[in-house]
C-alpha cells in the first residue's frame, strides 16, 4: 500500500562489480596529486538512509522553547475531549454513580475505595485520595455528595498536576530522544505522531530505526517517515546501538533539530535485554555529549498495574525523563496515572486516544480528571 524507500547505492552485486572495475581503473591510471576538497563532506553513515521526497528543510532554534499544547479549533478540541471521555467512560460511570442518591457515610467511602481500586489507581494512591477526601469533608464541612465529588476532583487534579510538564526544545542540536517500551505498547506509532507534532513547531526531525530485530518495526517507521517527509536511518539487521550512533552523526551533520531513536521492545523482566538498552544509551552518549536529552517510555494504559511495574523497571535501568500513555480509547480504566503520580511521578508528556496523528495530545491534569469523573 505504501512505497517505503530506495537504497542509494543499488544492489550488493552491482556495488561489488562497480568497486572491482573502479579498482582496475585506479591501478592502471597514473597517480594523481591530491586535490583539496572545496566543500565539507557529510560524515559517512553505515546504515541505510531512507530519504523522503522532497527532503525536509532544516529549521534550527536559536533559543530554548517550551512546546505548548497544539492549537486546536473549538470543534477539534471538543472532539478530542469527547474521545477522551469515551475512552474512560467505564471508570467514569462507576465513580459518578457513587455520588447519586446517597449520603455521606462510611458506605460511600467504601464504594469509592472499591471503584478507585477497580480503576487501576492502586492501593497507595487510593488510600491517599480517601484520607485526603475525608479530611477535606471534615474541614470544609461538606454535606452534599456532589460537593464531595467536586472535592475529589480537586484532590485528583492536585495529585496529577506534577505529571503535567511540557517538552523542552532547542536545548541541543540535535535534541536526541530515546524511545523505549514493550512490544505492542504503540511505541513506533507514537514516534510517528510525535514527529508530526514537532514539525508543527518548525522542527526538522530525523528518525532512527533501532528495532533492528523486527522487520515490521522498520517498515512501519519508514511509512511514518514518508507520511511526515522525515528521513529514517535504518538497517536490515545488526547492532541497534550502531544504527542509532550513525543516526546521531547524520543528524549532527545535517543540523537536524530533533533525532528520535526507536528501540526494540523489551520486557523489564528480561535482564539481558534491559542491559542492551543501557548499552544503547551509553553509545548515544558517546555519539554526542549530554545525549540522550530525553528518555521516554511508551506505556499501554490497558495493562493496568503492569504499566506501573514497567515504569519502575525502565526508570531504574535508564533514568526516564517522560512518559507517553497510549490506548486510552480502549478498555483503559485511567486510574493508573494516579498510581504513577503517587509512586513514580515521571512527567506524562503525551496521551493517546486513537490512531490518528491528532489523537496524541499533551497531558492535562484538569482535562483528564474531568474525563475520569464525568465532569
Amino acid at each position: 500500500m505504501f512505497s517505503f524507500f530506495k537504497r542509494f547505492k543499488g544492489s550488493k552485486e552491482s556495488e561489488t562489480a562497480a568497486d572491482e572495475s573502479q579498482a582496475a581503473q585506479d591501478a592502471a591510471a597514473p597517480e594523481a596529486a591530491p586535490v583539496a576538497p572545496t566543500t565539507a563532506a557529510i560524515p559517512p553513515v553505515a546504515s541505510t538512509i531512507i530519504e523522503p521526497q522532497p527532503e525536509p528543510q532544516d529549521a534550527a532554534l536559536d533559543t530554548v522553547e517550551i512546546v505548548p499544547p497544539p492549537v486546536l479549533d473549538a470543534g477539534a478540541k471538543r472532539s478530542w475531549l469527547t474521545r477522551l471521555k469515551s475512552g474512560l467512560s467505564k471508570t467514569s460511570s462507576s465513580l459518578t454513580g457513587i455520588f447519586v442518591g446517597t449520603k455521606i457515610d462510611e458506605d460511600l467511602y467504601e464504594e469509592l475505595e472499591t471503584a478507585l481500586l477497580m480503576s487501576d489507581a492502586g492501593v497507595e494512591a487510593t488510600e491517599f485520595l480517601l484520607e485526603s477526601l475525608r479530611e477535606k469533608v471534615r474541614s470544609d464541612r461538606l454535606t452534599d455528595p456532589q460537593q464531595v465529588k467536586t472535592a475529589l476532583r480537586t484532590l485528583l487534579v492536585e495529585l496529577l498536576k506534577p505529571l503535567e510538564k511540557s517538552l523542552m526544545l532547542g536545548r541541543a542540536q540535535p535534541l536526541v530522544m530515546m524511545i523505549a517500551g514493550v512490544n505492542g505498547a504503540g511505541k513506533t506509532t507514537s514516534i510517528g505522531k510525535l514527529a508530526k507534532h514537532l514539525q508543527s513547531f518548525d522542527q526538522s526531525v530525523l528518525l532512527a530505526a533501532g528495532d533492528t530485530f523486527r522487520a515490521a518495526a522498520r517498515e512501519q517507521l519508514a511509512v511514518w517517515g514518508q507520511r511526515n517527509n522525515v528521513t529514517v536511518v535504518a538497517q536490515e539487521s545488526g547492532d541497534p546501538a550502531a544504527v542509532i550512533f550513525d543516526a546521531v552523526g547524520a543528524a549532527r551533520a545535517r543540523k537536524i533539530d530533533v533525532m528520535m531513536a526507536d528501540t526494540a521492545g523489551r520486557l523489564p523482566t528480561q535482564l539481558h535485554l534491559m542491559e542492551e538498552l543501557r548499552k544503547v544509551k551509553r553509545v548515544i552518549g558517546k555519539a554526542q555529549d549530554g545525549a540522550p536529552h530525553e528518555v521516554l517510555l511508551v506505556i499501554d494504559a490497558n495493562t493496568g498495574q503492569n504499566a506501573l511495574t514497567q515504569v519502575k523497571a525502565f526508570d531504574d535501568a535508564l533514568g526516564l525523563t517522560g512518559l507517553i500513555v497510549t490506548k486510552l480509547d480502549g478498555t483503559a480504566k485511567g486510574g493508573i496515572l494516579a498510581a504513577i503520580a503517587r509512586q513514580r511521578p515521571i512527567p506524562v508528556y503525551f496521551i493517546g486516544v486513537g490512531e490518528k496523528v491528532e489523537d496524541l495530545q499533551p497531558f492535562s491534569a484538569e482535562e483528564f480528571s474531568d474525563a475520569l469523573l464525568g465532569g
